[in-house]
């Protein structure tokens, strides 16, 4: 690969980052527009209608080997259960919480959740923190506490959203299928369950869909799309950008719900909570900075080390005696 062909792709895929965690991001204008359904519905149909997208794509492109070896799994098989049920809880407070007024607070639980994922490399995988990483989860630590003085309450939904997040990607590491075929795989777990919650509520005359119009209806099915489409930009990145570039992007999501929770839906943010917000952002630089920080070091000890394997041989090259003849014999011939 060229260079101008090196660029195009670097800038292909930060375009695609930034599409995905745009959408990610502006999604709480959307759920509104489903009202008057219930979170349940919403929630349903999501789960349903993503079903029949990712079906459609993947029928596109002809990837369906990886349905058979998951199938010859149990293990793996369980634990896209897990990871479906883990991201069904997350989709539905999400959903409940920008339809009731919660967007600030929705918005800080993807803050938190680079917090909320280390605490769970050290409680559940053992893992050791470095100094500033220590610092960064105590700050948010604090942040937490400020914050429930703040609501008056702990920030519930932004724990749930954090928690069941970060559970979801530690579960989906341990799956280690693609984008678009882990959300096959986790819709097709979802999909009874939620037509039958469909035809459950149907039966009681509390379903919305088919009653508000044709145009409704289409985007209560939309929400198919809705969720396939920054699965597939963010496929995309994945391949061409690197982790830290990434990492910088995911912040997006989040400070795009909370400006559209303080400037489009006017959500109060009294002094407490700005200081909560403040120290999250803190305890987020820090672990950009230490990230930043240990990527270089990192990088730096491969080169040196890849450096030394190189003049290595060079040296041994140069430290070695050089090769004797015998004298010739009288009358023999040298070269």
């Amino acid at each position: 690969m060229g260079p101008a062909q090196g660029k195009g792709e670097a800038r292909t895929g930060l375009l695609n980052g930034i599409a995905a965690y745009g959408m990610w991001g502006l999604v709480p204008l959307f759920w509104p527009l489903l009202k008057p359904a219930g979170a349940g519905e919403i929630l349903a149909h999501r789960m349903a209608w993503s079903l029949v997208v990712v079906a459609v794509a993947l029928l596109c492109v002809r990837r369906w080997a990886w349905a058979k070896e998951l199938l010859r799994q149990p293990r793996r098989l369980g634990l896209v259960a897990v990871a479906a049920s883990v991201i069904t809880l997350n989709w539905g407070i999400y959903i409940w919480a920008v339809n009731t007024g919660h967007v600030v607070e929705a918005s800080l639980g993807y803050f938190i959740n680079p917090l909320v994922t280390i605490a769970i490399g050290v409680l559940l995988l053992g893992e050791r923190l470095r100094p500033v990483q220590w610092v960064a989860v105590g700050v948010g630590l604090a942040a937490v506490l400020v914050l429930a003085f703040g609501y008056g309450r702990p920030p519930w939904i932004s724990l749930c959203l954090a928690f069941t997040f970060a559970a979801y990607g530690l579960v989906k590491k341990k799956v280690n299928l693609g984008g678009l075929e882990s959300l096959a795989a986790e819709t097709a777990v979802q999909f009874l369950p939620a037509v039958v919650y469909l035809v459950w509520l149907g039966s009681r005359g509390d379903l919305v869909f088919g009653t508000e119009g044709a145009g409704h209806a289409a985007l209560l099915a939309a929400t198919g799309v809705v969720t396939a489409a920054p699965l597939v930009c963010f496929g995309a990145a994945a391949i061409r950008v690197p982790l830290s570039t990434l990492g910088l992007l995911q912040y997006l999501a989040p400070v795009f719900q909370f400006l559209l929770g303080i400037l489009y839906f006017h959500e109060a943010m009294p002094p407490e909570r700005w200081a909560g917000f403040a120290l999250v952002w803190l305890a987020l630089a820090l672990l950009t900075f230490d990230a930043f920080r240990f990527a270089r070091r990192r990088a730096g000890a491969a080169y040196r080390a890849s450096a030394a394997g190189a003049a290595r041989p060079a040296l041994s090259r140069r430290t070695e005696p050089a090769p004797t003849h015998p004298a010739p014999r009288p009358g023999s011939r040298t070269p």
